[in-house]
């Protein structure tokens, strides 16, 4: 007799409204099917220094980022480790999951670790960064999140930075979830350096990082003996990478240059400020639905709201989990969980890249009004939809 075997059928959702990974751009999906060249193919490479030519533009920097060859993770990791030297005393800014844990990888690689922690509904304040300056004036590295994603929440990056340039130390910034989608660059907030990927408001599945690094942070760790040199979390491996006459230290990820290229002609031919004014249209006409339904968003005040994440919380005596799954099952849409500390406590509604269209607002807004009713809540669904509709009529 043979044996069988059942396998559980699984349907994808119909809409992917996720906090990342997020769902990519047609055109990027088209470029991943682009001829996979040989790295050191003359056509590759001259490719290699047009995309990064063309991220120099879209960061707005003078000199070309660098692009490492895996997600943002590996970027942040790599800043902690290449900048941070072991005498610093590093200054970790914490406002939820994601900034606090930069502290444990700065942890490893400084001599001292002073943090500035808030609730993760809150963002950080100005003042209390300058406070902590004139405590410890031997501060010499201070990381941030901009955008916390597990808490959908903005801290103030120019005016951090304008403080922490003030004082000559040196800033880490995580722009992994908001760049893209709003006004925020490296060289405006002063940034040393300064961390992103394509994943999020670009449009692009996971796979890179995109670094901008200062001149100081180049002699920085170039002065650190103990920052990675031929080694996966190596900046300074790919300086001049990005010059078509210079060797890459290891294979790059071709196709994921492939996406990124499309994406970023996406994004400049689109025009910088129109893809920010969908993002923050988008967001705003979910957070007014979120209102009108009779829920409350996470962040503490609507200026520290993300225009590429609405968090929602969970309304009491409904589980989080059997929120996201009917969502999901029951209406075809996917959201993102919290993380750490705010999982089990609110629900999150990515608006970014091709999902920062009006329409998704509305889209999410009717999911998740008809999950919590099937759970049993009492929400107005039928006001949200009006009420995101409304803002967009307004726009």
């Amino acid at each position: 007799m043979e044996a069988t075997m059942t396998v559980e059928r699984i349907v994808e959702p119909a809409f992917t409204l996720s906090s990342g990974p997020v769902d990519a751009y047609p055109a990027v999906l088209r470029a991943l099917s682009r001829t996979v060249l040989y790295d050191f193919d003359p056509v590759f490479q001259h490719f290699y220094e047009a995309v990064t030519d063309k991220a120099k533009v879209a960061l707005r920097t003078a000199a070309p980022p660098v692009i490492l060859h895996g997600e943002p993770v590996l970027g942040l990791e790599a800043a902690a480790a290449s900048l941070i030297a072991r005498d610093d005393v590093v200054l970790n800014l914490a406002s939820g999951v994601y900034g606090k844990g930069f502290g444990f990888w700065a942890k490893r690689y400084c001599a001292e670790l002073v943090e500035i922690e808030v609730p993760y509904d809150d963002a950080i304040d100005p003042a209390a960064v300058e406070a902590a300056f004139r405590e410890r004036p031997d501060i010499r590295v201070v990381s941030v999140c901009h955008h916390d994603t597990p808490s959908g929440t903005l801290n103030p990056i120019d005016e951090i930075g304008r403080i922490v340039a003030a004082h000559g130390a040196y800033l880490i910034v995580d722009a992994v979830s908001s760049f893209g989608g709003m006004d925020v660059h490296p060289e405006a907030c002063q940034a040393d350096i300064f961390v992103t990927g394509p994943n999020k408001c670009l449009g692009c599945p996971p796979g890179l990082t995109l670094l901008a690094v200062s001149g100081r942070a180049w002699d920085k760790m170039k002065a650190n003996p103990d920052a990675p040199r031929a080694s996966i979390l190596s900046i300074l491996d790919w300086e001049n990478a990005w010059r078509r006459d210079q060797p890459f230290p290891f294979t790059p990820s071709i196709s994921e240059v492939n996406a990124l290229d499309a994406a970023l002609d996406l994004y400049l031919e689109e025009g910088p400020e129109a893809v920010w004014r969908r993002h923050a249209l988008t967001s705003k006409a979910c957070r007014d639905g979120i209102r009108a339904m009779g829920m409350t968003i996470w962040p503490a005040r609507e200026a520290i709201a993300s225009p590429t994440t609405t968090a929602v919380r969970v309304p009491d005596g409904i589980d989080a989990d059997a929120l996201l799954a009917t969502a999901r099952d029951g209406f075809g849409v996917s959201f993102s969980s919290g993380r750490g500390e705010t999982k089990g406590k609110l629900i999150r509604i990515g608006h970014m890249g091709r999902t920062a269209q009006p329409l998704y607002a509305v889209v999410g807004l009717a999911a998740l009004g008809g999950a919590l009713r099937r759970l049993g809540a009492n929400v107005d669904a039928g006001a949200g939809m009006e009420a995101a509709l409304a803002v967009i009529s307004n726009q």
